[in-house]
């Protein structure tokens, strides 16, 4: 545990987790009074069709850059002093980005229509804002680009101000929406948020003349895209077809249940994704970069039981400190209205527990590269999510989607488990060289 907190004072948190929590701080207050505002102006059907979109943008998104993010900033950072290969590399993420990106906008933007039967069924018509989010989809994915150089250079400080300036602006940009528009406005401004970013972003991108004119098309290099592609497919797995089980349970709780249902599962979802936001830092932070060092079972058994025995506590009783001050949330973060959420506390936090204790375990199929076993496990996640919310929703209303929530991530836990069982269970050296049950 020592080891584990020196780790953090020493290198995280005076190192980047200052600037890491400005931003996450920023983005929960800005969560926050967004939420109020869809609660005052809009209402509890209104936020489920709001997840919807979201979902659906977040599903887009992640196809829009192919999931290069990760892997342009990895290899940014490795070729930042090799003229060509970092010219291949921005070269090859760009054109190939901008190819997906387009064909993406594209799809969307003819076949507005279905995507609309498809998220709000057709007794909405919000046609339009498919459209919109089309036209402003390649304004992300420059963005997106330009964020992931700046990040790969290690342009912390800039990144932390632009991240800021976004999030305001974001935020005063979807409350003005909200008050003239209603869910319209929500709406435009839930597709549109995401993009606004881009000006400031490109700014500080264009300062950097000769990385603009180390991208060029005779520069794209397919050995580069190969190296790519395991970050492409972690990406569609994860941050594609999630948001895409979502939109589908959503969808399955408003045909049997009823919209306003939805609309309290959409709350419960936010809430959850506001407090996990902390735990999911400090697992980048930290959790990623150590496993990357480690190279026996030993140090990562050691490892995963310090976090456990530190940080997981802290969780827990957060978690315990959200349940009973439930009531008191929903008032802050959305209204009265809201109320029915406190019934889906109980499940959403055994769930995001278990989720948190999957996670620190499963951060080793990142850090060792096992790209295989990682789509497998999510794809198996995703299977299950579905059919476990399906079945119990059908049985217990719309707490059967918190109920599948936390049936799903302690499956989900199971299995890595049974992955990593040996490492965390089995049989290791110990500093003599000697063998030693753990």
């Amino acid at each position: 545990m020592r080891k584990l907190l020196h780790y953090i004072n020493t290198k995280v948190l005076f190192k980047v987790a200052h600037l890491n929590s400005a931003t996450i701080i920023t983005k929960i207050l800005a969560g926050i009074v967004t939420s109020k505002a869809i609660a005052i102006f809009i209402g509890v059907e209104g936020l489920a069709l709001i997840g919807n979109i979201r979902n659906f943008l977040s599903a887009v998104q992640s196809f829009s850059i192919l999931g290069f993010y990760k892997g342009l900033v990895k290899y940014i950072a490795e070729f930042k002093n090799d003229a060509v290969k970092l010219s291949q590399t921005l070269s090859s993420a760009y054109y190939f980005g901008f190819i997906a990106t387009m064909l993406i906008a594209f799809i969307c933007y003819y076949n507005a229509d279905a995507i609309n039967d498809f998220l709000f069924s057709s007794i909405h018509n919000y046609a339009y804002i498919i459209k919109i989010m089309a036209l402003a989809l390649p304004f992300y994915s420059l963005n997106m680009f330009s964020f992931s150089i700046m990040n790969g250079f290690s342009k912390y400080k800039i990144l932390l101000i632009i991240n800021i300036i976004g999030q305001i602006l974001g935020l005063l940009v979807t409350l003005l929406l909200i008050y003239q528009n209603n869910i319209d406005g929500a709406l435009i401004s839930a597709v549109i948020a995401p993009s606004l970013i881009f000006l400031i972003t490109f700014v500080g991108f264009m300062n950097q003349r000769s990385l603009v004119s180390s991208i060029k098309i005779t520069s794209v290099n397919f050995e580069i895209l190969k190296k790519f592609s395991p970050f492409t497919l972690m990406a569609l797995v994860s941050t594609f077809a999630l948001p895409l089980v979502s939109i589908l349970i959503r969808n399955y709780i408003i045909d049997k249940v009823g919209l306003k249902e939805a609309g309290y599962w959409e709350a419960m979802n936010r809430i959850s994704d506001y407090y996990l936001m902390f735990v999911n830092s400090l697992m980048s932070l930290y959790i990623l970069p150590r496993f990357s060092e480690i190279d026996n079972k030993t140090e990562f058994r050691a490892e995963v039981f310090s976090f456990y025995k530190s940080i997981i506590p802290i969780f827990g009783l957060g978690l315990v400190a959200i349940y009973f001050l439930r009531s008191f949330l929903i008032d802050i973060i959305f209204s009265e209205e809201f109320q029915p959420v406190e019934s889906l506390f109980l499940w959403q936090l055994l769930g995001d527990f278990v989720k948190v204790l999957s996670f620190v375990i499963a951060f080793q199929f990142l850090a060792k590269k096992m790209f295989t076993h990682f789509i497998i496990i999510q794809l198996f996640l995703v299977v299950m999510l579905y059919f476990s919310s399906v079945y119990l929703i059908d049985d217990f209303g719309v707490k059967g989607a918190v109920m599948g929530h936390f049936a799903s991530y302690l499956m989900h836990y199971g299995v890595i488990l049974l992955i990593f069982g040996s490492s965390l269970f089995g049989i290791v050296a110990d500093k003599n060289g000697e063998q030693k049950n753990s």
